[in-house]
């Protein structure tokens, strides 16, 4: 009983990673035909108790582990995020597993076990702690990259994200270990106490600096570690894709914040060159790399990393109003993307799924409903107003014209226009192109509903955007502060 207060804190990991090995069991026991949709069912069911304590732990700041681990706001914000992208990754992925011939239940325990990761990263108190929760969300997502393992492009996909993110965990642990041995302290409590005493900080804790930041930049991929993503998305199976985008991306953010912001938050004249320039850089490839490309999903890829380039925009401005700009940023990336691979694995060519650009032809006229929905992400993607994705990047822009960041919100606007080019081409080829292949009947349960509800958020948000833009501030302020 004397342990549970010093525990409290982290209650909802406590009881994902219990659970986490109790659905191995479940899947273990029941026959294999209802394996997959009994320990699918219950994940989904165990990441919405996680939320459920989550809330009930509140955002008020808590620590525990001997100050490793920290709870607050920022945290409670970004948890709910991550948990809402993995629990429609799961509801996502079932009838394509089926359909695919990976009908195997470890599917929603990675998930889980990667999300447990999650969690752990936004709430680090600690560089090892990081390292520890950055390690368990990789480990499973190396191997649900390649859980098709009878097709070449998807172990394929699986060894370059392992060999790749093996490099980025050593170079995370490389500057972790310079900034321990010129401070003498992994805590970012300590940390930011020693930064805000030191007067001049030593080149040794610079480049650790630089080289924590190549780490995580990897893992939101942002250039110029981003090499991994195109092929990644594009031989990941499609549900697997759709994971990547959202959740893990969400939770790299956090962490990045958070290490940068909170023992780092008296260095920003230090870190704010890195920033800037790989804030810079993602924009502007995302937006120009992606307009050669025909697969979807790799075009997707490219748009994340642009996406990724406008929320650092936030950061870069190293100020509470640019925290908030990020938060409210990934939660509608998080929106759009989930919206957008949920339109895409509802449709299937030819017995496969749709990859192509050219496999929507006609889509307005054949499907207009789906193509009307495709509409509505593409065009909040594009920043074009009233949707959702127009707000988003206000939010960051103001706050980097507020910083004084003008060239680097220019580039975003720059880069925003020339983006807006591979958008629309998908309109085009949806509503003004001949009507291709007939699409074979897919099973769609689920998948029409977080459609629904994801074109609604988008096309609403103008009318009530203070219900996210009030608690993202809030959360921003606990981060700060």
């Amino acid at each position: 009983m004397d342990t549970l207060p010093i525990m409290a804190p982290a209650l909802p990991e406590i009881f994902l990673a219990i659970a986490s090995l109790a659905l191995l069991m479940v899947g273990v026991f029941v026959k294999p035909a209802r394996a997959l949709s009994a320990v699918s069912g219950l994940s989904v069911a165990t990441l919405i108790g996680t939320a459920a304590l989550v809330l009930y732990v509140g955002g008020e700041p808590q620590l525990a582990f001997s100050d490793l681990f920290v709870v607050d706001r920022f945290a409670v914000f970004m948890k709910l995020l991550v948990l809402l992208g993995s629990v429609l990754a799961v509801i996502m992925a079932e009838g394509y597993i089926r359909r695919e011939g990976m009908d195997r239940f470890e599917y929603p325990v990675l998930i889980c076990l990667a999300t447990l990761g999650m969690l752990m990263m936004v709430s680090a108190n600690d560089l090892i702690a990081l390292y520890i929760g950055l390690e368990l969300q990789s480990l499973s997502l190396y191997v649900v990259a390649s859980l098709q393992r009878d097709r070449q492009r998807s172990t394929e996909a699986g060894l370059k994200y392992f060999v790749l993110g093996a490099l980025s965990s050593g170079l995370l642990l490389y500057g972790a270990s310079l900034i321990y041995g010129f401070t003498g302290t992994t805590q970012f409590g300590p940390l930011a106490a020693y930064f805000a005493d030191a007067g001049a900080v030593s080149t040794g804790v610079i480049v650790g600096i630089v080289f924590l930041a190549a780490g995580l930049a990897f893992k939101v991929s942002a250039v110029p570690f981003h090499m991994w993503t195109p092929d990644v998305y594009e031989g990941a199976p499609t549900p697997v894709t759709a994971f990547f985008a959202v959740a893990p991306k969400v939770a790299a953010m956090a962490l990045l914040l958070r290490v940068m912001m909170d023992p780092f938050g008296d260095l920003v004249g230090q870190w704010f060159q890195i920033v800037w320039f790989v804030s810079a850089a993602s924009m502007i490839l995302g937006a120009f790399a992606a307009i050669p490309q025909t697969n979807i999903k790799r075009l997707m890829a490219y748009s994340s990393i642009g996406h990724i380039g406008y929320a650092l925009i936030g950061l870069a401005a190293g100020t509470e109003e640019g925290v908030t700009g990020v938060l409210i940023y990934m939660a509608l990336y998080l929106v759009m993307n989930v919206g957008t691979f949920a339109c895409i694995l509802c449709m299937k060519v030819k017995d496969r799924m749709v990859e192509n650009i050219s496999d929507l032809a006609g889509l307005a006229k054949t499907k207009p409903a789906m193509a009307a929905a495709l509409l509505v992400f593409m065009f909040s993607m594009a920043g074009v107003p009233p949707m959702a994705g127009f707000f988003g990047k206000l939010y960051v822009f103001r706050a980097a014209i507020n910083a004084e960041l003008y060239v680097l919100a220019v580039v975003g606007a720059l880069s925003s226009v020339v983006a807006a080019y591979y958008y629309l081409r998908i309109v085009k080829v949806m509503y003004f192109d001949e009507p291709a292949e007939g699409f074979d009947p897919v099973e769609t349960r689920g998948l029409k509903a977080i459609i629904a509800v994801a074109t609604v958020f988008v096309l609403g948000f103008i009318f009530y955007p203070s219900l996210l833009a009030d608690n993202a501030a809030v959360a921003a302020i606990s981060l700060i502060q």
